[in-house]
């Protein structure tokens, strides 16, 4: 394998070269551009109930999520070499009009016109949802590398630090607007929202930026990138399926997919030694800044995206939060993740260093994961905040800093490889993270679960405490419904008063024979659970009411069962949350580990210094006067 160690002849320093009003403008349309990938991913998940509903797609709910995420990561290290070799300039605009052609045929889903197409109006959202993936993956791994090739070294933290802002207001700015536009005007623009930011971003890109090309002269290692697909694709479906439940682990299906992926990688491995330009040079991982990076990123992005996912699912389990709200909910999050990306940046710019503030983020990150570890079924939400706070203050350093770090590790000419595989590495750590949490998850749940309930009979008596322990009984031996994790649970105050007006209704139709009330008692949610024989005292009440020798006693009955299932209501309700809440915090106890992890491979990398400029040289503005 020949390596690209001589600067390539013809290589323009763009850094030096452009001037501050060109490289605003530039900032400005790559800003732009990554916002829309970043946004598309929480703005879509909100809209996603009603596109279910309007497409009847229930069954291919978690792939329209999925078909993005598998594309979107497995191109991540391909457009970063094709970047080196092509110019920043053509592959982001590339990047950019397939994102646009995908956002508007996803808009399109189900409309008439398109007939059958693949199937019908989910699939249809489905396969354009993966072709939106293909092009936001040029969006993420091109745009960072930019910051490399505009900014000299000791100006890029502070800037990778505004791209790490972007990240946080789209978790802000996604639910609201796709909750906005899916309620007032039609889920559709939850996609065509893209296209005018997209345009935006094309205009000034095409018109002000240079190619920005690394001055690489090679063949495109075109085995090398179709093995990476081979590899990642298979990995993570299989990680996906497993987690999701859609396979068992140990599945012919499972297998095969992790046994593809394991073949493909080995023959990437092979083939990328033997390349003269490969997509991701092997000899990258004798830097020991790159290769210890790496790992970090990896560590943290199972950490990152778990915090948030499982955080959303504590705030509508435990905290009662809808779950069209759980994203706005965790803002507090967010807004020490900007405070924590924006400060670390300027401060690394300042100070001339990075490794201490990514040291001191992790260490914050993991007190953070440990303040989360103790969450209960009755923290307040003000204490939670707390705690979101703190580990958005410790992540934050994460996104500009380990970018900074890999790109000033490598050639420049190397800039947009080491920058998309550090992405790459990241994003595989979110994906695996999430399926081992998402198992633990399952597991924990179900394990907390039967042991709150069997907790709950234990203080209840008679007929109460004989279907407690029966509910435990049958989670242990695995014949109890599981339920829809992101539904938001009944809190008391709902239960006793659905029940209160249970009574009345049944009071009503017994004395009086009310058909209004009869109607309401048949149609009761918890009357609906009742074995038949037990529902009949309640559905065969005689038109005129219960005859006078027998009415009290028929009523004193109905209400005593009515008692018995408010009571067992509101224990359950309790054992959930109990468990949802014991099972998250075991979550967070796994995420120490992670961040440890993370640490410790960051210690591991060199303490290099970013280079400064030339005494005399004049400084470039800082971001807050852009």
């Amino acid at each position: 394998m020949s390596a690209h160690t001589a600067e390539p002849e013809g290589r323009i320093d763009y850094a030096k070269t452009l001037d501050l009003p060109t490289k605003r403008l530039i900032l400005f349309g790559v800003l732009l551009g990554l916002f829309l990938s970043a946004l598309d991913q929480t703005i879509v998940s909100t809209a996603l109930p009603r596109i279910t509903q309007e497409l009847d797609g229930l069954s291919l709910y978690s792939w329209v999520t999925t078909a993005y995420l598998l594309t979107n990561t497995a191109l991540v290290p391909i457009y970063g070499k094709l970047s080196d070799l092509y110019g920043r300039k053509p592959i982001l605009m590339i990047g950019i009009v397939i994102f646009l052609i995908g956002s508007a045929l996803c808009g399109l889903a189900g409309e008439p016109f398109l007939g059958n197409l693949f199937g019908g109006g989910m699939m249809q959202l489905v396969v354009f949802r993966g072709l939106q993936g293909v092009g936001a993956a040029a969006l993420g791994s091109v745009a960072f590398a930019i910051i490399a090739d505009l900014f000299e070294p000791v100006d890029r933290p502070r800037y990778q630090g505004l791209f790490g802002a972007v990240f946080g207001l789209s978790s802000v700015i996604g639910p609201l607007l796709g909750g906005f536009l899916t309620d007032q005007v039609s889920w559709r623009w939850v996609f065509y929202v893209n296209l005018p930011i997209g345009l935006i971003a094309l205009a000034f890109i095409a018109s002000k930026m240079p190619r920005l090309a690394s001055g690489l002269k090679a063949r495109v290692d075109w085995l090398g990138a179709f093995l990476i697909l081979v590899f990642a694709v298979p990995l993570l479906l299989a990680l996906t399926w497993g987690a999701d439940g859609n396979y068992a682990w140990i599945s012919p299906q499972i297998l095969g997919l992790f046994g593809l992926s394991a073949a493909s990688l080995i023959a990437f491995l092979f083939v990328e030694s033997r390349h003269e330009s490969p997509i991701l040079p092997l000899t990258l991982f004798k830097n020991p800044t790159f290769a210890w990076g790496a790992l970090a990123r990896f560590m943290i992005g199972a950490g990152f995206l778990g915090a948030i996912l499982f955080l959303s699912l504590y705030l509508v389990q435990v905290q009662g939060v809808s779950a069209t709200a759980a994203g706005t909910a965790t803002i507090p999050l967010t807004v020490g993740l900007i405070i924590g990306a924006i400060g670390s940046g300027q401060i690394a710019s300042r100070m001339g260093r990075y490794k201490p503030l990514m040291l001191i983020g992790l260490i914050t990150a993991g007190l953070g994961f440990f303040a989360l570890s103790t969450l209960n079924a009755d923290s307040s939400y003000n204490s939670v905040v707390f705690r979101m706070v703190l580990l958005g203050l410790g992540l934050g350093p994460a996104l500009p800093l380990y970018t900074t770090a890999l790109q000033l590790a490598v050639k420049p000419w190397e800039i947009g490889v080491a920058t998309s595989a550090g992405q790459f590495f990241q994003q595989m750590g979110s994906t695996i993270g999430t399926a081992i949490f998402g198992a633990i998850l399952t597991a924990g749940v179900s394990g907390n679960l039967a042991t709150q309930f069997a907790a709950q009979a234990a203080s209840n008596q008679g007929t109460v405490a004989t279907t407690l322990q029966k509910i435990s009984d049958d989670i242990r031996s695995g014949n109890a419904p599981t339920g829809d994790r992101n539904a938001t649970p009944e809190n008391p105050e709902d239960v006793r008063a659905r029940f209160a007006t249970l009574r009345e209704n049944i009071t009503k139709a017994i004395q009086t024979g009310d058909q209004q009330a009869l109607a309401a008692v048949k149609n009761d949610p918890f009357i609906k659970t009742l074995p038949a024989p037990a529902q009949a005292q309640f559905t065969n009440i005689p038109a005129g009411g219960v005859p006078a020798p027998a009415r009290e006693q028929v009523l004193s009955g109905a209400l005593s069962g009515v008692d018995d299932g408010e009571k067992i209501t509101l224990a359950s309700a309790r054992a959930a949350k109990v468990a949802f809440a014991d099972t998250i915090s075991s979550i967070y106890r796994y995420s120490i580990l992670v961040a440890a992890l993370a640490f410790l491979a960051t210690l591991m990398m060199p303490n290099l210094e970013i280079p400064r400029r030339a005494k005399g040289e004049r400084a470039q503005p800082a971001h807050v006067e852009l």
